[in-house]
């Protein structure tokens, strides 16, 4: 009964595995619907992007069913990001491979662009981190999410950007979506998570290289494909299903890649985008503006300038590309709102980094220091944590949204607190794997207690927006 039983799981298993890559090969195979798809998704994008900034501003009892920058809204911020960020733990980097508007429009461009070679400053480690870092801070000062004029700022100029870049650099690729994108970096992370990507068989690809002709393959996200270990570079775009007969899109653990990751191959700056990026300044983003104690400092501060200067900063005539400056809606930010909320958000990403930095230093120290460990891979296994924050925080708008349309989202706090808990305990996990490869006993209890208080120090600086106490 038992053999009968491991036979029929076997089988199962080798359909799932062929119906996986029968997939990757459809993909491949129906390139010219691919492409359609992505014009639509282009031209629909730029209608969204541009038209609903050239309207007025919506009435408070505008609705999207009769209101097109609402709808807008909606499609952005209510439905897009959120779930675009959920869609890199189930489908790896699929979004970018094929819906992404940037990425079909920077390959198209850049074939028929200079091709220009990429110089060695694009390929700085840091740029993830810092686009991610600046399109934050500048989105919250002009209030992105709740403005059109403010997302054409944000997404548009993103978009010419990407353009840009095409027109100069690379041949038929996409060198902005691999080097520049301010969400390249947090998708990379994310995406280590995935269940799913296109595994290459080396051995295969060795013994078929000269027996089975190559299909003609552009990896436009410039994927060394022979040795693609993970999908965090990988757009799941499938050109190179079958190459060889040896790449095939595959199910793997979703801890695989994060649970083996080690000093070595760890990357500094993806740890610091974890930690500082997308967890602190995340954090700092989404609570500046529903705080009490944000409030209550820029009244402080707001009456000390009024005693003693300069009386410039409690002005507002700062245009809206750099602050929030909608009149019509009384939503003006003076210089100093911006100096305040700019500062909070900093702050907070610097304050919640440090303390996690510490926790992860400790950490590693504990498991001892040739054991292959390190702050930067132990930050990778935090990476649950953060990808359940940002969605929390994200959907907070899809909430506001829905309250707006009279819809009420029941057992909002408990959703978001199980959300951010079920993160924990699988980031927990995560370091468990990494720290027990490397021995057990005292030293893996004590390591594992210090992911914990870094973990546990995540949870409270969360808890104000979870629970509206600050």
């Amino acid at each position: 009964m038992s053999a009968a039983r491991d036979a029929a799981s076997i089988t199962a298993s080798a359909r799932f595995a062929a119906s996986l890559a029968a997939l990757g090969e459809m993909l491949r195979s129906h390139a010219r619907t691919v492409r359609l798809v992505q014009w639509i998704v282009v031209a629909a994008y730029l209608f969204f992007v541009i038209v609903p900034a050239l309207l007025p501003l919506p009435s408070d009892d505008a609705h999207w069913y009769n209101n097109l920058a609402v709808l807008a809204q909606w499609l952005f911020w209510g439905l897009w990001w959120p779930f675009v960020i959920l869609s890199m733990l189930v489908f790896g980097r699929a979004w970018c491979g094929f819906l992404c508007p940037e990425g079909t429009l920077t390959e198209a461009v850049s074939g028929i662009g200079l091709g220009r070679a990429v110089p060695q400053w694009m390929k700085w480690g840091g740029w993830p981190f810092v686009a991610f870092a600046l399109t934050t801070v500048v989105g919250q000062l002009v209030s992105v999410y709740q403005y059109a004029p403010a997302t054409l700022l944000i997404l548009g100029g993103s978009t010419v950007a990407a353009v840009g870049v095409g027109l100069v650099y690379g041949r038929g690729k996409r060198v902005w979506c691999r080097y520049l994108c301010p969400v390249n970096g947090v998708f990379a992370v994310l995406a280590k998570l995935s269940p799913v990507h296109f595994r290459v068989d080396t051995e295969a690809w060795t013994a078929n290289a000269s027996r089975i002709p190559a299909h003609p393959v552009n990896c436009a996200p410039l994927v060394r494909i022979r040795r693609m270990t993970g999908p965090s570079e990988c757009h799941m775009c499938a050109r190179c299903s079958g190459l060889h007969g040896a790449i095939a899109l595959s199910a793997r653990s979703p801890e695989s890649q994060i649970a083996a990751l080690d000093g070595r191959s760890a990357r500094p700056w993806d740890a610091a985008l974890i930690v500082f990026g997308m967890i602190g300044l995340a954090i700092g983003a989404f609570e500046w503006s529903a705080s009490s104690s944000f409030v209550a400092l820029r009244s402080a501060v707001a009456g000390w300038v009024i005693d003693h200067g300069p009386a410039w900063l409690l002005l507002d005539n700062a245009p809206w590309w750099l602050l929030t400056h909608y009149p019509e809606a009384n939503d003006v930010f003076t210089w100093l709102d911006g100096a305040l909320i700019a500062s909070w958000i900093v702050v907070t990403a610097l304050v919640v980094g440090a303390w996690v930095s510490a926790w992860l230093a400790i950490a590693a120290r504990s498991v001892g220091r040739g054991a292959g460990l390190s702050a930067v891979s132990l930050a990778h296994a935090l990476t649950p944590l953060a990808a359940m924050g940002l969605f929390v925080g994200l959907s907070s708008l899809t909430v506001a949204l829905a309250r707006g349309e009279g819809w009420h989202v029941p057992a909002l706090t408990a959703l978001r607190i199980t959300l951010l808990l079920a993160g924990a305990a699988w980031a927990l996990r995560l370091a468990s794997r990494q720290i027990g490869a490397r021995g057990g006993g005292a030293r893996h209890l004590g390591a594992l207690g210090a992911m914990a208080m870094a973990v546990a120090g995540i949870l409270a600086a969360w808890a104000p927006f979870v629970f509206h106490i600050a």
